[in-house]
């Protein structure tokens, strides 16, 4: 048996799926979208390109289905400030500050980096992973001050969008530049 044969045997169904596309996110950030190709990412899971291809059509559906994946890690990791304290105050300062430190994760920056690059190519694609690395937890936060704070929802959307703003504006952009080195 050759390894591709084993790891396909050893995982199936949903398993192999999700191996396929934590390898794929990792071809794609390696090389970039241009550059990924099946027959790369095929390799690097150690599988075959016929189960690659009965999983995901073609390399734009691995690529949307990738950044779906991710956008569900984050998710999950992210929370909702309810969900850090019971202090309202403190919950939201807990929450930006976990906002800050996964998006400055290096394999946040970097899969940024690919959205970016690929926006033009993939817009959908890329609003999407813009509306999860920013978008969502803007939501989150503006939900929890109107529901905490007794704030109407215009003045929750604001105050959210300028805590978030205020939390990331300098950071992040240093560090997509490379002026920072981005976290673990």
């Amino acid at each position: 048996f050759t390894l591709g044969v084993v790891v396909t045997m050893a995982k199936r169904g949903e398993d192999l799926r999700r191996h396929i596309l934590w390898t794929a996110k990792e071809v794609f950030l390696e090389l970039g979208f241009e550059r990924a190709s099946m027959d790369e990412v095929a390799a690097q899971a150690a599988t075959s390109k016929r189960t690659l291809y009965s999983h995901f059509g073609n390399k734009e559906q691995l690529y949307r289905a990738v950044v779906e994946l991710v956008r569900g890690a984050y998710l999950d990791r992210v929370g909702t400030p309810s969900e850090y304290t019971e202090d309202p105050y403190e919950a939201v300062v807990m929450f930006l500050a976990r906002v800050k430190q996964l998006v400055l994760w290096e394999s946040v920056i970097r899969t940024c980096r690919m959205a970016i690059s690929e926006a033009e190519h993939l817009p959908d694609t890329s609003r999407g992973y813009f509306d999860v690395i920013f978008g969502t937890p803007q939501r989150r936060l503006a939900d929890f001050l109107a529901a905490e704070f007794d704030l109407a929802a215009p003045r929750a959307d604001s105050l959210a969008s300028a805590l978030v703003s205020r939390t990331l504006d300098s950071a992040l952009l240093a560090t997509l530049f490379a002026v920072e080195k981005p976290g673990p």
